[in-house]
Formats: structure tokens, C-alpha cells, sequence
């Protein structure tokens, strides 16, 4: 049975705000209001659009970008409920009746996070229509049976092809897999690679789920400080002189993270060379190559032709929308077999109609469109932020414009106690990362702050709450 809540939608006709999204908008807010909570039924989409007096297309539109995002979720021959594991959000009660005893923790209403695209920009509604297309079309025994643990082997091509024509590799088809997300790509690259008593050189700061993986494939870690210009090579050399058992080092040279620093070219050929005279593998993590406001992105060391060993991971996570999981890990042939072994132990196969989906958005343009739009929106939004730095942070911070990415690395002029300004903005009710989550050790002097999801009034609002802190 339906729950019977009362339906105040009101949508303006004249706005430039699409009416699906002032639809998706509206029930994002019944729930941060608490007028819709986990497990209440909506109307089904003819009787939305009946009440809305708006056609069923733009109800099925509002739900897809729902359903993509997290809010909702359909359960067959029954209906589409509010999801019981919502995404973050700051639930305003209006009648608060007392605070919990146990803990005084500030809910955050204002969020920087690590560098998300803005979700509200995802190609949603595309991606459902190709993936209800696909599935309609499908055999039964295509969609029940397994196929190939490396992936679609069309939409594999699809990959080869972006990456030896736009990142100038030069790659096969039995050199690639198709990952459930990044972070399996690092963990089967992890597997293959990596056993006990093995180090592997990682970037300080850096990406601690990377680390995470490593460790779990029982590796040993050896913190590699970062400059102006990227990875310390002097101190990779060090390393490489002193233990006889590195295997790997793992590196995010296009935009590093946190700092958005691009390694520079004379140490990518010389971390190329040391590669090949120590024989260590460079793990390179391309986590958004696509976000790139300059003239061209950086290619890959990945794709340089005396480059012997080399895992490059990517994702199209950021490209389509942030709740799809789908990376890819790029290898030697051998590599890429021992990754498909240990794919079968955790996961047979992707999502083959998913990728199907995918490859359509691709053949169709629909990617190449989305991403010049976003480019554009984001370039935009990173010189605004950059314009609230200096306005209201120039004398207490120091930062340079990034070229691409969605974040900013912004260190305090002065020496101040990174995690208690972090604690502060917390209790203010500003969160951002914890330089705990990127530091190897004592935490680093710097913060990192996404701002691709923000509206620009979030962005000022948030920029003058740490300007009273730092």
C-alpha cells in the first residue's frame, strides 16, 4: 500500500532548472525534512506526473536520477521506496526534542569533499534509457549466464581505443581488464604484484585506500615526500639503493593527490629509467585524466614507449556518475591473466549489461558531449573558488590553480595544528577531509578542498567559515 503523504511539488515552468530536476530536488528535500524516511512507497509514475500535471517521461526521468544517486530504490512488482542507506545528508528536524547525551558532534551542513564531480551532471537519464534498451533486448540466456571475467570484450575495445588514441598508449586487447571501480583494479593489481615481505614506494601525502590495498597483499610501505613538482626522486632513489625487495611504486602523476601537483617531465623519464634498471613496476592511478582545463592533459608515463613495467588504472566512475563502478586495469598480458585469476575468487564478471550501457553512451557521443559540458562548468566553478581563495585566504594560505581535477591543496602560511583547525570546522559544522586520511604518519600541513559539487553560494559560505578559523 502506497503511503499517503501529502504531495507539495511545486514546480516553476519558466526556470532554467529542467523539470525533473526541480521533481528530484523537491523529494530530496521531503527526506531531508523527514517527511519522506527510509521504506515510504511513492506513487507510481503516472499518478506523479497526474498530480504534477507534467508528462510521465519527466517523472521517470526525476526517479532514474534518484535511483542513480542513491535515494530511491525499486523493488520489483511492487514500487519504488525511499532507500534504507540514504546518502549523506544533514536531516533537519523541526520539532528537536533533546540532544543526545553521549556525543555533542555537529552535524556538517556544508561539505568539501575530496574532488566529486557533481552528481545533478550525470548523463543519468541516458544511461537508464541504454540500459533498460539492453536489457529488453537481451537473450534470457545472455543475461543469466556468465561471460568474461576481464569484461564486455566490445566495450574492452571501446577503452583500448580511447586510450591509444586520446592518452597515446599503445595497448592490445589481452592487456586490459574491466574492474568493478578503481579500487579493485588496485586491489588485483596489488595481488598480482605484491607478496610478504615485499615494499612498495608510496607518495607522502598520498591515497591511503591505495595503501590499504598494499597492505593487504601483505606488502610493506616506503613514504616518498612530494614537491612542487611532483614525487621526490632523490628520495626514490634512496629507497631503490637500500632495499633489494621494492617492487612497485604508486604514483598519481597527472594530478596528484591531494596536492593536484603534475609530475614533472624530467622525473617521469627518470622514474622510467629507474624502473627499468631496478626492475619495479610503476603503478599509475589516473584517477581523472578527463578533468583537464589547459591546453591538453599530460599522457601517461604509462604511455611512453621505454616504460617496460607498467599497471595503469583508470575509472569512468567520475566521467558518467559517481554510484558507477566501473575501472579498468591495463597491463602486460601476463599481468592482465594473473588479475583475471584472482577475479574469479572475488567477482566472475562486471556488469556486462551496465558496460553494454556504457559503450552505447559512448558510440552515440553522448560521453564526448558530457564531458566538453562538464569541462566548461567546472573550469568555471574552479575560477570562482580561486577568486573566494584570494578574496578571503590570500595572506593566510598558500595555493596555486590547479589545471585539472576538481579540488584544491591549499597550505597555512603559518605553522598551525592541522587536525584541531580540522576539529573546529567540524564542530562549525564545515566538514572537510582529515589530513589523517592522506598523511603517512604525522599529519601533513595542508587541506585538501573539493568544489565541483558545491553551488557557489556553498563554495563563498564555506571559504568564509575557514577564513575565521585559519
Amino acid at each position: 500500500m502506497l503511503r499517503p503523504w501529502s504531495l507539495e511539488i511545486q514546480l516553476d515552468k519558466k526556470s532554467d532548472k529542467a523539470l525533473y530536476l526541480q521533481i528530484a530536488d523537491a523529494i530530496i528535500n521531503a527526506v531531508k525534512s523527514g517527511k519522506l524516511t527510509k521504506g515510504n512507497a511513492l506513487p507510481g509514475s503516472r499518478q506523479l506526473g497526474a498530480l504534477l500535471n507534467v508528462n510521465r517521461n519527466t517523472v521517470i526521468e526525476a526517479l532514474d536520477v534518484l535511483i542513480a544517486e542513491g535515494w530511491l530504490i525499486t523493488i520489483d512488482r511492487k514500487g519504488t521506496f525511499i532507500a534504507d542507506v540514504i546518502p549523506e545528508i544533514v536531516l533537519t528536524q523541526k520539532n528537536e526534542t533533546k540532544a543526545s547525551a553521549t556525543s555533542e558532534e555537529t552535524k556538517p551542513y556544508l561539505t568539501f569533499d575530496d574532488g566529486h564531480p557533481d552528481s545533478s551532471l550525470a548523463p543519468t537519464n541516458d544511461l537508464a534509457r541504454a540500459y533498460r534498451e539492453i536489457f529488453s533486448r537481451k537473450s534470457r540466456w545472455q543475461i543469466m549466464g556468465y561471460s568474461n571475467e576481464f569484461g564486455d570484450i566490445e566495450f574492452r575495445k571501446a577503452i583500448v581505443q580511447m586510450l591509444n588514441f586520446k592518452r597515446g598508449m599503445n595497448i592490445t586487447l589481452d592487456q586490459i581488464c574491466i574492474t568493478r571501480g578503481s579500487q579493485m583494479a588496485m586491489y588485483l593489481a596489488s595481488h598480482c604484484l605484491l607478496s610478504k615481505g615485499d615494499f612498495i614506494m608510496i607518495e607522502n601525502p598520498g591515497y591511503q585506500p591505495a595503501w590499504e590495498a598494499f597492505e593487504n597483499a601483505n606488502a610493506q610501505l616506503l613514504p616518498v615526500a612530494v614537491t612542487s613538482d611532483g614525487l621526490d626522486i632523490d628520495q626514490v632513489e634512496v629507497y631503490l639503493k637500500k632495499y633489494t625487495t621494492i617492487k612497485a611504486i604508486y604514483v598519481t602523476p597527472h594530478h596528484q593527490f591531494p596536492t593536484t601537483v603534475t609530475l614533472s617531465l624530467k622525473k617521469r623519464l627518470r622514474l622510467i629509467e629507474l624502473s627499468n634498471q631496478y626492475n619495479f613496476t610503476i603503478i599509475e592511478d589516473d584517477y581523472d585524466n578527463e578533468f583537464h582545463f589547459g591546453q591538453r592533459p599530460v599522457l601517461p608515463i604509462s604511455s611512453y614507449d621505454n616504460a617496460k613495467n607498467f599497471v595503469y588504472i583508470g575509472t569512468l566512475s567520475k566521467i558518467v556518475a559517481p554510484a558507477l563502478r566501473i575501472g579498468y586495469l591495463v597491463s602486460s598480458s601476463e599481468n592482465i591473466q594473473k588479475a583475471g585469476k584472482h577475479r574469479k575468487i572475488i567477482d566472475v564478471q562486471g556488469d556486462n549489461i551496465m558496460e553494454e550501457a556504457v559503450l552505447q553512451l559512448i558510440n552515440d557521443g553522448k560521453i564526448k558531449r558530457h564531458l566538453k559540458k562538464t569541462n566548461l562548468i567546472y573550469k568555471s566553478k574552479r575560477d570562482y573558488f580561486e577568486r573566494l581563495l584570494t578574496a578571503h585566504l590570500k595572506d593566510k594560505i598558500t595555493f596555486s590553480r590547479p589545471e585539472g581535477g576538481l579540488a584544491f591543496w591549499i597550505v597555512p602560511n603559518s605553522e598551525i595544528d592541522v587536525l584541531a583547525t580540522f576539529e573546529k570546522l567540524q564542530r562549525s559544522g564545515i566538514k572537510i577531509m582529515s589530513p589523517k586520511k592522506f598523511s603517512f604518519g604525522t599529519a601533513i600541513s595542508g587541506f585538501r578542498l573539493g568544489y565541483a559539487s558545491l553551488t557557489e553560494k556553498q563554495m563563498e559560505e564555506g571559504i568564509r567559515a575557514l577564513a575565521k578559523i585559519l
